[in-house]
C-alpha cells in the first residue's frame, strides 16, 4: 500500500511538474498551535473519559452479578438459573448499547467532536485552500502522517503561513 501511495504522489508529480508549484503543511503542527483546539480536543477527552468509567462501573457490577450467580449457581432451580442468567445477558446488552451510544460512529463522543473539532479543522482547510489559490499552488501536501513523504524541504512548508492566515502567532 505504502509502494501504490509514492507511485501515485511520483505520477502526480512527474505529470505535473512542468511550472506546477508544490508545498507542503503539517496539520498536526498547525492545530497543536490553536488554543481552542486544544480546549476543543480537551472537552471530547473528558466526556470519553466520563463515559468510560461510567461503563467500567456498569460492567464491574455485571461482573459481581455473575460472581454471585456462580457462588449460589447449585442451590437454584433451573427456572431460577435461566431467570438469573437471563437478567445477566440483558444487562451485559444493555452496556453494549449504551456503549455503542457513547461510543459508536454516530455516538456521543463522535457528534462532540464534530460540534467542537471539525468546525476548527474546516477552518484550517480553507485557509490551506485561500493560499493555495493565492500562491497558485497545484497541491499542497499534509506531512503530520508522514505517508509517503521521504524528504521535506522547509522552505516550502506552508505551516507557519496557515497558522498566521488563521490569526495564530508562531
Amino acid at each position: 500500500m505504502k509502494k501504490l501511495g509514492l507511485l501515485f504522489i511520483g505520477a502526480i508529480m512527474a505529470f505535473s511538474v512542468n511550472a506546477q508549484k508544490f508545498a507542503f503543511v503539517d496539520t498536526e503542527y498547525i492545530l497543536d498551535r490553536i488554543p481552542s483546539y486544544k480546549a476543543a480536543q480537551d472537552q471530547v477527552d473528558k466526556l470519553s473519559a466520563e463515559y468510560e468509567k461510567e461503563l467500567e462501573a456498569m460492567y464491574s457490577e455485571v461482573e459481581t452479578l455473575y460472581k454471585s450467580y456462580q457462588n449460589e449457581k447449585v442451590l437454584l432451580t433451573e427456572e431460577q438459573r435461566s431467570q438469573k442468567e437471563d437478567a445477566i445477558i440483558a444487562k451485559e446488552k444493555s452496556i453494549k448499547d449504551l456503549q455503542q451510544k457513547y461510543f459508536g460512529p454516530e455516538g456521543a463522543v463522535f457528534q462532540k467532536r464534530q460540534e467542537l473539532v471539525k468546525p476548527i479543522q474546516d477552518e484550517v482547510y480553507l485557509a490551506v485552500k485561500e493560499i493555495a489559490l493565492e500562491g497558485g499552488y497545484a497541491v499542497i501536501f499534509d506531512t503530520s502522517s508522514g505517508a509517503g513523504i521521504l524528504y521535506e524541504n522547509a522552505r516550502y512548508n506552508l505551516s507557519d503561513e496557515i497558522l498566521q492566515k488563521l490569526g495564530y502567532q508562531n
